[in-house]
């Protein structure tokens, strides 16, 4: 199981750092392989948001997932969207762009470190509406109750999480966006990009995120119709599988699965030229960890390790919202990538732990109540 999970990942990372070495030597070597512990420790949260969507995915689109989706989060997010965004933000050409990440490598890391307001505004924006929409949901499991209960109340307000996000976004336009962090030190006036920025996040969730729930809800429907066909195969003692997205709705599922890995990319990618600014290097090492990360995902749904431990979801979540304030805030100052990583990792863990100590609550009513059933029927 273990190998044919991360089997792919085993055989990209002997090639990446193969390819490390001939392309930079031992010193080459050394900056993929801290780069790669550096995308999975950044990205674990999202391995496990990612395996609450994919498993309600049919097994043709989990395999699109783990191919298309890899080829986009690898190539796409890692080594073409930096060159992108220097294109347009330096209203330069493409090839011109990959001739300076090539060659230029000091003015490619300027030009990408100062269109980071912009990066930052987008993926913040739009981490923070999932974390708002999950926070807001009254859900039949709750892990910290005392916040998650009255902020479900207050959920029951239409359009409360946009509302917030908005008073976010113009909080940190006029306040961070006005002295954002700029390479060599200097801070200059952006708020007018953020703003940009930001709207154009939340409008790609709000598209992406809505087509994903309509289909889900039609997913739910057909799961009522069949609601009877469970209940006689329960009774029957055969084990029905859940109904999962396929088609128009397995598809815009899998386009917001590429747009949350995008958003989680933009703290790898921009943390990454604290290491190097290398392009080469910088894909070889992200690229692997994007395809751990990839696998973790799948192997979560197949272990069907969040039906097991409940709270992993909730800490998932809680990483998201705490990443979402980290990059609105480091536009203005800077926050070094191994306290970003730490967060989600402390908030993951605690909310596994959380998730054992319950389980084992459960299992211990569980053996009571049968020692009690077996006193009253006298054995």
């Amino acid at each position: 199981m273990l190998l044919k999970t991360f089997g792919w990942s085993f055989a990209v990372t002997a090639v990446g750092l193969v390819a490390a070495v001939l392309y930079g030597g031992w010193e080459g070597f050394g900056v993929v392989a801290i780069l790669s512990i550096l995308e999975i420790s950044l990205s674990f949260d999202n391995a496990v948001v990612n395996a609450g969507i994919l498993k309600k995915m049919n097994a043709f689109w989990q395999k699109i997932f783990l191919t298309v989706g890899v080829l986009i989060a690898v190539f796409g997010m890692r080594l073409v969207f930096p060159v992108v965004i220097v294109a347009i933000t330096a209203k330069m050409g493409p090839i011109e762009a990959v001739d300076l990440a090539l060659n230029n490598k000091d003015h490619y890391e300027q030009l990408v470190t100062d269109a980071h307001p912009a990066i930052a505004a987008f993926g913040g924006m739009f981490l923070l509406m999932i974390f708002l929409d999950f926070i807001f949901e009254d859900r039949d499991i709750q892990w910290l109750r005392w916040i998650e209960r009255p902020l479900a109340k207050l959920g029951k307000v239409d359009m409360l999480s946009v509302c917030i996000s908005l008073i976010v976004l113009l909080i940190t336009s006029f306040t961070f966006a006005t002295h954002a962090h700029q390479h060599g030190g200097a801070h200059v006036d952006k708020a007018q990009t953020v703003l940009i920025a930001g709207i154009a996040g939340l409008i790609t969730y709000m598209i992406v995120g809505g087509l994903s729930g309509y289909f889900e809800d039609r997913l739910e429907e057909e799961e009522e119709r069949e609601h009877e066909e469970e209940e006689e195969a329960a009774r029957s003692g055969k084990k029905r599988s859940a109904v999962v997205l396929a088609g128009q709705a397995a598809f815009f599922m899998f386009l917001y699965l590429e747009v949350l890995d995008a958003s989680f990319s933009f703290d790898g990618v921009i943390g990454a030229f604290a290491i190097t600014n290398d392009i080469v290097l910088m894909a070889l090492g992200l690229g692997i960890g994007a395809m751990y990360v990839r696998s973790l995902t799948v192997y979560l749904v197949r272990q069907g390790t969040l039906d097991d431990y409940v709270y992993l979801e909730h800490g998932a979540h809680y990483a998201i919202g705490a990443l979402a304030v980290i990059l609105m805030v480091t536009i203005q100052y800077e926050i070094h990538e191994v306290i970003t990583g730490l967060v989600g990792v402390v908030l993951i863990a605690w909310s596994f732990w959380s998730s054992v100590r319950r389980n084992r609550a459960l299992a211990a009513q569980e053996s009571g109540s049968d020692e009690k059933a077996e006193v009253s029927s006298g054995v």
